[in-house]
C-alpha cells in the first residue's frame, strides 16, 4: 500500500513537472496563433470580399521588422452624411483591438457567411459608427515578418499608432483603440503609453493576465502560476515571457474606458472583466461597463445586436464627440460677429 501511494505521488509529481516544462518551452505557441488550422498564412480573404474600400499599408516597427496592415476606409463623404475622419484601431488573435490595430486571421474569421455578401464586425462597425478601421497584422501574422512576442507586439502596436498619427486623411485627435481578448491587453498597453495620442479605449472580453489564464487552462498548475486562485509558490510566473498583465496597468490608463463583457464567454471568465473594471475605477472616473447575457468570446458584437452598437455610440458621443466642420455660413457668421464688436 505504501509503495502504491509513493508511486502515485511520484507519478503526480512527474505530470506536474512535465506540464511545467511544456508550458515554459511552448508558451509562445499557446499564446500566439499566426496560422489558424486549415488555413494558409497568406490569408485569402481581404476587405474587398466584403465590398469595402481599403488600402494595403506596409511600414516598419522600431526594431526594423516589416509590418502589414489594412486601412479600411469609410465611403466618400457626401452632403447630409457624417464625414468619417476619425479612425478605429483593431488588433486581433482570437482577440482584437478595433479602431486602429488588428490581426487578420481572427478578425476576418468573425464574419457572417450566411449573408451575401458576408458581413464582418468591422463592416457593421463602419456603418453604425461612421468610422475608418485600421487593422494591423502583428509580427509573424499574415504578411508581416518576424516572430510574435510581447515585447515585439508592443512595438508593432506603437508603430501602427505612429503611422495613423502621420496620416492627413483622418482626424488624428479622435483615435480610439478597441481590443478584444489578447487585443485588449495590447490596446491597454498602447493607451497607457500614449495618453496624448489615444482618445479612448474599448475593451471586450479581455483577461486580467496570461498568468491567470494559464491557471484556468491548466488547473493542475494553479498553485504554481497566476495571481488569483489558491495560494502557492507561483514559481512559474517568473518563467512566462508574455505575461500580458493588464490588471497591473489598467489603473494607469487616463483615457475613458468602455468595458464590453459577454456573460457566456467560454474562454475568458467574465469575472476577469469585472476585476479589470474594479481596478480601473480606482483612478479613472470615466469608465463605463456594459454586459451582454448571451455574449460569447467572439460573438458578443453579434449576439448583443443593436444594444451592443448603441453602447459604443453613446460612449463615443460622450468622450469622442464629432467635431462639426465650419462651412461658408459659419464664415459669414464670424465676419458679422467681428463687425458687431
Amino acid at each position: 500500500m505504501v509503495s502504491f501511494l509513493k508511486a502515485l505521488v511520484y507519478g503526480a509529481g512527474g505530470v506536474v513537472v512535465v506540464g511545467m516544462a511544456a508550458l515554459v518551452a511552448l508558451q509562445e505557441r499557446l499564446v500566439y496563433v499566426p496560422v489558424l488550422p486549415g488555413l494558409a498564412r497568406a490569408y485569402p480573404i481581404t476587405p474587398a470580399r466584403l465590398r469595402l474600400d481599403y488600402e494595403d499599408v506596409f511600414f516598419r516597427s522600431s526594431d526594423g521588422v516589416r509590418l502589414h496592415a489594412w486601412f479600411v476606409k469609410q465611403s466618400p463623404w457626401k452632403p447630409g452624411n457624417i464625414k468619417a475622419e476619425w479612425a478605429i484601431c483593431s488588433n486581433v488573435h482570437l482577440s482584437e483591438c478595433k479602431v486602429g490595430l488588428g490581426e487578420f486571421p481572427s478578425k476576418y474569421r468573425v464574419m457572417l457567411d450566411l449573408e451575401d455578401p458576408p458581413r464582418s464586425a468591422d463592416e457593421i462597425m463602419m456603418q453604425k459608427l461612421h468610422c475608418n478601421v485600421f487593422m494591423l497584422s502583428y509580427r509573424g501574422y499574415g504578411e508581416s515578418d518576424g516572430y510574435p512576442s510581447q515585447h515585439g507586439i508592443i512595438m508593432d502596436a506603437q508603430a501602427a499608432l505612429d503611422h495613423l498619427i502621420q496620416r492627413t486623411d483622418i482626424d488624428t485627435s479622435r483615435i480610439v483603440v478597441f481590443g478584444r481578448s489578447l487585443g485588449g491587453a495590447v490596446g491597454a498597453m498602447l493607451a497607457r503609453n500614449n495618453p496624448d495620442k489615444v482618445s479612448a479605449i474599448i475593451l471586450e472580453n479581455t483577461f486580467t493576465s496570461i498568468l491567470d489564464m494559464a491557471a484556468i487552462m491548466f488547473p493542475f498548475l494553479k498553485w504554481f502560476i497566476g495571481s488569483n486562485g489558491p495560494k502557492g509558490p507561483k514559481i512559474l510566473n517568473y518563467f512566462v515571457r508574455s505575461p500580458w498583465s493588464t490588471i497591473d496597468i489598467i489603473d494607469k490608463i487616463e483615457q475613458p474606458i468602455l468595458f464590453l463583457s459577454g456573460l457566456r464567454d467560454e474562454l475568458v471568465p467574465p469575472s476577469h472583466m469585472q476585476m479589470l473594471r474594479s481596478k480601473a475605477i480606482e483612478n479613472n472616473r470615466d469608465c463605463r461597463f456594459v454586459d451582454f447575457p448571451n455574449g460569447m468570446h467572439m460573438d458578443t458584437w453579434y449576439s448583443g445586436g443593436d444594444r451592443y452598437w448603441r453602447a459604443i455610440q453613446l460612449f463615443l458621443d460622450q468622450y469622442v464627440p464629432e467635431i462639426k466642420e465650419c462651412n461658408i455660413s459659419c464664415k459669414v457668421g464670424e465676419d458679422k460677429g467681428k463687425l458687431l464688436r
